[in-house]
């Protein structure tokens, strides 16, 4: 897929670009709507400044960001990846099911051979997306290495 591509998402346009930093404020905003939502049992770790800290300091500057937009040119999910793993891949609860998140997901996998990921073991619907998308499992854990202390899951793809 290219850059600045249109799809159809539903009755939505979404368009998928490269993220700037300009971006940082709503991919923050967009990853701690999505957190809550899909893994409410997870304890809320950080504020809402550190998470704009956060995405703006370190996962634009060490990672490709893609974001998608809707007709409104608001950011409704995001994917950030380096050369082996995907670090994240969040959309907001209302735009799920639509296709937006296999779309983001294909574009790093258009640009790498292999990638890993981790999800939690309780995040069942990560889990069958990535599945269904060419991941496996290739390694559970207790969670005794991760900041939330939650089992997790390594999943793997290859081309």
């Amino acid at each position: 897929m290219m850059e600045d591509d249109d799809l159809s998402a539903g009755p939505d346009l979404i368009s998928i670009s490269s993220a700037s930093k300009d971006d940082a404020v709503e991919i923050a905003l967009v990853f701690r709507q999505s957190f809550r939502a899909a893994l409410p049992y997870l304890p809320e770790l950080h504020t809402p400044d550190e998470d704009l800290q956060f995405f703006s300091e370190n996962v634009l500057v060490n990672n490709e960001v893609f974001v998608a937009k809707n007709a409104e040119k608001r950011i409704v999910g995001f994917i950030a990846f380096d050369d082996q793993w995907v670090h994240h891949l969040y959309l907001l609860p209302e735009n799920l099911r639509k296709r937006i998140g296999e779309q983001l997901l294909n574009i790093a996998k258009e640009k790498r051979s292999r990638l890993h990921l981790w999800a939690f073991q309780k995040n069942e619907r990560a889990r069958r997306f990535y599945e269904k998308h060419g991941f496996v499992a290739v390694k559970f854990t207790d969670g005794a290495d991760n900041e939330e202390k939650e089992p997790d899951v390594l999943m793997e793809w290859s081309k």
